[in-house]
């Protein structure tokens, strides 16, 4: 297997496994959104995979416009935007030939950034519409970049997890969520168990940005303390855990999906990566 097939077989698990394991509060097997379905994820996953074998020679910007653009062909809503500005630097890096570790090579992708990387994703953006975006005071994306990709992502840092990500070189994948995940597998959890106990740290450790933007900073907290309260009660290792578990993924479900934490999810994708791939 080439080292780009490779890559792009990675970036289709990852996607896969994110989908796959029963997060709470987002799309898994049957349990689906009055919008979009679990099949939906999997048509998306099965889209990007030949846009990432382009990973290497793509520039960023337009390898997650790609990804964007393939994945609307097989879907009519949003699924996977976050998950594609995640991998496309992890993608990029894991093809660098420079020395250093993935994260290194990912600080250095983003580093080479440039306006044409932001135009290209602010043209992804308008395409897969996310929820709750609304405006930017400044580098909105219903008008021209005026700086790199990377500066536009520090100026929304702040306000988004996937922007943070790129603003501080992926330290939440890197020194958070992925080491949680190897470590949940060496422990013997399946894919699913310990994908969703990635998840649940990162609930706790961080509101969710996606909540945040629909809901408010007090919803997210709210959130952020209930997925607390299902750690401390064992989480997927023990039964009074997932009791806790189930009923904290009923209470993020509603008609309108408005509790979905699915920029936690996005990160989740981004760790399976790495996991999958290696550091």
């Amino acid at each position: 297997m080439s080292d780009a097939a490779r890559v792009a077989s990675a970036v289709q698990f990852a996607c896969l496994l994110e989908a796959s394991a029963p997060k709470p509060g987002n799309v898994s097997p049957g349990r689906h959104f009055h919008d979009m379905r679990y099949e939906d994820f999997l048509a998306s996953a099965a889209a990007i995979g030949p846009v990432f074998l382009k990973a290497g020679q793509l520039p960023l910007g337009q390898l997650v416009r790609e990804a964007v653009t393939a994945t609307r062909r097989m879907v009519p809503v949003n699924t996977n935007l976050g998950i594609a500005l995640l991998l496309a630097p992890l993608a990029k890096a894991a093809l660098d030939p420079r020395e250093g570790d993935l994260r290194a090579r990912t600080a250095g992708i983003l580093a080479e950034s440039t306006i044409e990387d932001a135009a290209e994703v602010y043209a992804a953006v308008r395409l897969a519409a996310p929820g709750g975006l609304g405006a930017a005071p400044a580098e909105d994306i219903q008008a021209p970049p005026t700086v790199s990709l990377l500066e536009t992502m520090r100026l929304a840092a702040h306000r988004d997890a996937v922007a943070r990500e790129y603003a501080d070189a992926f330290a939440t994948t890197f020194t958070i969520s992925a080491p949680a995940l190897a470590a949940a597998r060496q422990d013997g959890l399946s894919w699913d168990d310990a994908i969703v106990e990635c998840a649940l740290l990162l609930l706790a450790e961080q509101p969710d940005t996606l909540i945040v933007r629909k809901l408010g900073p007090d919803a997210a907290a709210d959130v952020q303390n209930q997925a607390r309260q299902v750690r401390a009660a064992g989480g997927v290792r023990t039964e009074q855990g997932r009791q806790a578990l189930a009923a904290f993924d009923t209470a993020l479900r509603d008609p309108a999906n408005r509790r979905n934490p699915g920029t936690t999810a996005d990160l989740i994708a981004a760790a399976c990566f790495v996991v999958i791939f290696g550091p």
